[in-house]
């Protein structure tokens, strides 16, 4: 073979070619690994009640991570994701403890302490398995309350503050969701939306092109054909070329009865409400 030719799966490799590419295949396929770590607390105090937050800090393994999540939950959010994984996987959550509450000293140094060890070892626990980290319960309970606050923002018309929490978000929910790519289309529609209204067109069309990137075989979902109609604009006023973006919306057009597709600012104000 060439060395400068690009190795392919063909009947032209040896087998010791086809046993490293293979392997190099695996190796982009291999899960992200996450490690969880709860540094510090506050409590906070809100009309008559008082409760502690406990920032937990989510980092790949294995390297620096210079794109760590930082994130903070209260004792009831993790009592609600416990007995949420109760119900659907009892079998799996068997053996798995959790903190108990106590009847005084919640807000004592030792107890919060204490609590902060056993919610680390909690979470690690929970996503060394499989069905449970995949779970749409434990990634909304890693992603629900940030992305719910940026989209109440994008309704409010405050698209500064929305996207810098949804490009904080979406690095999570990345790694989160990696075996289902499509499942962060919502999110990267609403950051085109924000830089879209922010009048960024180019970072609204690169981010345009990564949910496109994850609709290649999905042209039924909802987000296809209002991103496509959003990317064709875009291209437009960016003065590239549209036309192999047209003939899929033309192509779509041609196979579905004439109905009024939402616009992609209106599917995107609809989530999480």
């Amino acid at each position: 073979l060439d060395s400068s030719a690009t190795l392919s799966p063909n009947s032209s490799m040896t087998t010791k070619e086809l046993q490293e590419y293979w392997r190099n295949e695996k190796r982009q396929c291999k899960q992200i690994k996450l490690l969880f770590e709860i540094p510090s607390t506050r409590i906070v105090e809100h009309h008559s009640s008082r409760y502690v937050m406990y920032k937990i800090i989510i980092l790949q393994t294995g390297s620096f991570d210079s794109n760590k999540s930082v994130i903070e939950r209260r004792y009831s959010d993790f009592e609600k994701l416990h007995r949420d994984l109760l119900e659907e996987f009892s079998e799996e959550m068997e053996d798995v403890t959790f903190p108990k509450k106590t009847l005084t000293g919640n807000f004592t140094e030792e107890i919060i302490n204490e609590r902060k060890l056993a919610f680390k070892d909690y979470l690690r626990l929970l996503y060394s398995m499989k069905y449970i980290r995949r779970s749409k319960k434990f990634i909304d309970f890693l992603t629900r309350a940030e992305l719910q606050e940026a989209y109440g923002c994008l309704r409010g018309g405050q698209y500064t503050k929305a996207l810098e929490i949804l490009l904080e978000a979406i690095g999570l929910q990345e790694r989160l969701t990696r075996g289902n790519p499509v499942a962060i289309v919502p999110t990267l529609c609403a950051i085109v939306v924000c830089h879209k209204d922010l009048e960024n067109p180019a970072s609204a069309f690169e981010y345009g092109e990564k949910a496109l990137s994850r609709l290649r075989v999905h042209s039924s979902h909802r987000y296809y054909i209002p991103l496509l109609e959003t990317m064709i604009t875009l291209a437009y006023e960016l003065g590239k070329d549209f036309l192999s973006l047209q003939e899929k919306l033309e192509e779509w057009k041609a196979k579905k009865d004439p109905i009024r597709v939402s616009s992609l600012k209106e599917l995107a104000v609809r989530e999480y409400v």
